[in-house]
């Protein structure tokens, strides 16, 4: 998937040239980081039925530096190898992957749903563009109203969201779904729609009706 430049210039960075400047420098400790304007908290669920939700939900760790990302993603298994049943989460520092905390619940979610067959070609690819888009701050002025990210891995197919923080600010919303769909080059027939926690919440998937689609 082609590069793209962000804000914070997550996307240029990577590891090669990470490990290259690394090496000229000596010491990797002393390296000076590139700072991202959030800190952010990866999180990993694993759905074990004998123990409560909440309970099943765990921070792997907190990064705040373009090259602790990369450090970060170079160390954990790729979204496409996970066992069904499990989540990967990127949020903002503070902020739990759940509808219940407080700066999630007047919000919504960016949903791109993909079947069986995009897991190997596409899910991770996506997955890591999602996240560029993310902790580089690639919304512009609607970045503040972003939350953060998932990814859940089902046996019946895969599901990206982008969590929002406030479903009532409608132009913030449209905008930053079509900006979505742009960097995850998705193809213009293809429609994602935008569901509120208020409305997903106690319901299955399949009834919750878009209040925005692009």
């Amino acid at each position: 998937m082609a590069e793209r430049e962000t804000d914070q210039r997550v996307a240029v960075i990577r590891p090669a040239e990470q490990e290259e400047e690394e090496a000229s420098m000596g010491d990797p400790d002393s390296v000076i980081k590139h700072p991202l304007q959030n800190s952010w908290a990866m999180w990993f669920f694993k759905n074990d039925k004998t123990r409560d939700w909440k309970d099943n939900l765990r921070v792997i760790t907190t990064f705040d530096t373009v090259e602790d990302f990369w450090g970060l993603y170079n160390h954990t298994l790729p979204a496409s190898k996970l066992q069904s049943g499990c989540d990967y989460s990127v949020f903002k520092a503070g902020i739990q992957p759940m509808w219940e905390d407080a700066q999630n619940k007047k919000g919504g979610r960016w949903l791109i749903n993909l079947n069986k067959s995009q897991r190997q070609p596409h899910l991770d690819d996506l997955w890591l563009e999602t996240l560029l888009c993310l902790i580089g701050e690639g919304f512009d002025e609607y970045s503040d109203d972003i939350c953060g990210a998932t990814v859940n891995i089902r046996t019946k197919g895969d599901k990206l969201g982008l969590w929002t923080r406030d479903a009532s600010r409608n132009d913030a919303t449209r905008k930053i779904g079509i900006k979505l769909k742009e960097s995850l080059n998705v193809p213009p027939k293809i429609v994602i729609g935008f569901q509120a926690h208020s409305d997903t919440a106690g319901k299955a998937g399949s009834t919750v009706k878009n209040r925005f689609t692009v």
